[in-house]
């Protein structure tokens, strides 16, 4: 993305401000001329009032002469009518209501995206590169792969890559919505986006500027895809317009042509144009949507666009990957079996075999058994790579490793076996724990009237060991085009959404209905094949994600019913003499201030 495209938000903040004050100007001295016609009662001001209110209004309705049917052609029809019949209050007064509706709506927007644009804005378009010839600042999209920069305290980290030089204090919070600072060191990855908050530090970049994480996070917020609730307003507004004017004609000839007297049809009609303007359903239904992503974003849930969010709102089942999801990809002794001894001997045994060793397995065993260990008991120790560790202890001989190093049959993934003087003691199950929100967070889908479904490329024994646990179903030993096929199934029973580590399960964030990437905010993959990344491994974000969409859905669905239903008993009342056309103006800009008004409640969700 082009940084002479994108600008802090503090400057959108400043051009927002000067956009609005000419807006604000017009109001004012519309409003006040507006005021002084009325006093006065003199024509000619209700006339300035209305070209300073009303000018664009008009030209945009004639401006596009091949879709005439839109709001403004509405309002401009009405207006004129009212000119017409000399009601030159009432035409101003829709031009001034129909304007503070507006300049609401936008003020409401621009606030909306000022929100998001708080958490968003990442990136830095300056870097302080490293050279021979010193330091120099330069802009960040000039920087290369292998570059090496400099990052001041207090200073944006401008592009991806790898302390080369340094250590410090970096806040994460508008990447992963953590407050609390991680401390990074040489060789640590760190992203665009972070904060250096106590030291200075040099970089190697790793990804040009385009490609650096700040960069493909604000792609995937600006996502512009229409959810289909967007798309049904154009489609309603194609249909409705047109229908609404041949009514209105209908309203002021037949009843003339029986007798009736024109200006007071016209005047119906003129009211019913005035009242149809769909401006509430236009404004509000992208505001809810623009709120409901902005209220994701500031739970650090990014979420492609107003589809992806539709679409959560509509999830029936949430398959999960198990390594680095629903566990933590960290090994850890799950259970132990003994044949002949106590579980406590087994243990014993096992640690002290494996005291010496650093790899994950033997820290797992060290871990659980969690007592002191009398290094003086240890003889003869020796580990053979990729199979298993033999030692004597306390005069016994013991062996730990694989089935085939110990010499047993039937052997099982994720166990290791111990033996002692050369007979078969026991076993030790290893795995990855789960994770200390994930029994929360499938309780909680649950309670939403979602099921879910693990889907791993792990062991049955693994698989199964996780899912009693979880108390949800499995399947096991999946190759990635497996987990693209179960996905298949299980979208014919509803929209399904799939939650993995965004890399070697690309395939299928791809095909589930909605993709959701898991603590992977530095992957290109998550980000590209997912419709939404949590920018951390927070289990509980995904019910969070299923009730920020479902709240922002209602939303869209009272604004809908709500305009239409208020513009029809309108229209009716008007076209039958019960309302005039001030009452018309004020239900027509009411309905939007409390559509505008419905719409930002997207913004607030407890935790």
């Amino acid at each position: 993305m082009d940084s002479r495209h994108c600008c802090s938000c503090e400057d959108h903040c400043h051009e927002h401000e000067e956009s609005r004050l000419p807006i604000v100007i017009r109001l004012i001295s519309g409003a006040i001329l507006f005021i002084l016609a009325l006093l006065l009662h003199n024509n000619f001001l209700f006339t300035l009032s209305y070209i300073i209110l009303g000018y664009d209004v008009v030209f945009k309705a004639f401006k596009n002469y091949k879709n005439l049917f839109n709001e403004s052609f509405l309002m401009t029809v009405a207006t004129f009518g009212a000119f017409a019949l000399g009601e030159f209050a009432e035409a101003c007064a829709v031009m001034l209501f129909y304007q503070i509706g507006e300049f609401l709506s936008d003020y409401a927007t621009d606030k909306s995206k000022e929100s998001i644009g708080e958490l968003m804005d990442l990136r830095s378009d300056t870097a302080h590169l490293l050279s021979a010839e010193g330091v120099t600042d330069v802009l960040s999209e000039t920087v290369h792969i292998g570059d090496n920069i400099r990052v001041l305290s207090g200073e944006k980290v401008p592009l991806d890559g790898i302390i080369s030089k340094g250590a410090g204090y970096f806040d994460t919070k508008s990447l992963t919505g953590e407050s609390i600072p991680q401390k990074l060191f040489v060789g640590d990855t760190v992203l665009s986006g972070y904060i250096s908050t106590n030291s200075p530090v040099e970089i190697t970049v790793t990804k040009e500027y385009a490609d650096s994480t700040a960069s493909k996070i604000l792609a995937l917020v600006s996502d512009e895809k229409k959810a289909n609730s967007e798309k049904f307003i154009t489609k309603f507004s194609r249909i409705y317009t047109p229908i609404v004017v041949i009514l209105a004609l209908l309203i002021a000839v037949i009843p003339v042509i029986f007798g009736g007297y024109y200006k007071t049809w016209i005047y119906r009609a003129m009211l019913f144009l005035v009242v149809s303007c769909p401006c509430a359903l236009v404004v509000s239904i992208p505001l809810s949507f623009f709120a409901g992503i902005g209220c994701a974003s500031l739970k650090g849930i990014l979420i492609k666009g107003a589809f992806a969010l539709e679409k959560a709102s509509k999830i029936k089942n949430f398959a999960f990957d198990k390594t680095g999801t629903l566990t933590d990809g960290k090994f850890a002794v799950r259970s132990v079996k003994s044949e002949n001894y106590s579980e406590n001997e087994l243990l014993k045994y096992a640690a002290y075999c494996e005291y010496y060793s650093n790899h994950p397995i033997a820290n797992a065993i060290k871990e659980y058994y969690a007592e002191d260990i009398d290094e003086g008991l240890i003889s003869d120790f020796s580990e053979i790579a990729g199979k298993g560790i033999l030692a004597k202890i306390d005069s016994h001989n013991i062996s730990v490793g694989s089935a085939e190093f110990i010499g047993v049959e039937n052997s099982q993934k994720g166990l290791i076996y111990v033996s002692v003087d050369g007979e078969f003691a026991g076993s030790i199950l290893i795995s990855d724990e789960i994770k200390n929100e994930a029994k929360s967070a499938i309780s909680e889908l649950k309670k939403l009237g979602i099921s879910p479904i693990i889907l791993t490329g792990d062991s049955l024994y693994n698989a199964e060991s996780v899912a009693n646990e979880l108390d949800i179903p499995f399947k096991a030993s999946l190759l990635p085009q497996d987990k693209v096929s179960e996905i298949g199934k299980l979208k014919k029973n509803g929209v399904t959404a799939f939650v993995g580590d965004g890399i070697n399960d690309a395939p299928v964030l791809s095909n589930a209905d909605v993709g959701v990437s898991m603590g992977n905010i530095g992957q290109d993959a998550a980000i590209e094949s997912s419709d939404v990344v949590l920018t951390n491994d927070d289990l509980l974000k995904i019910p969070k994600l299923i009730r920020i969409s479902g709240k922002t859905m209602r939303i869209v669905k009272e604004n809908i019913i709500f305009s239409i239903s208020v513009k029809i008993a309108v229209m009716l009342l008007g076209a039958l003499g019960f309302a005039s056309i001030w009452g018309a103006v004020f239900a027509d800009v009411g309905v939007l201030i409390l559509a505008i008004l419905n719409s930002l409640r997207a913004f607030l969700l407890k935790d």
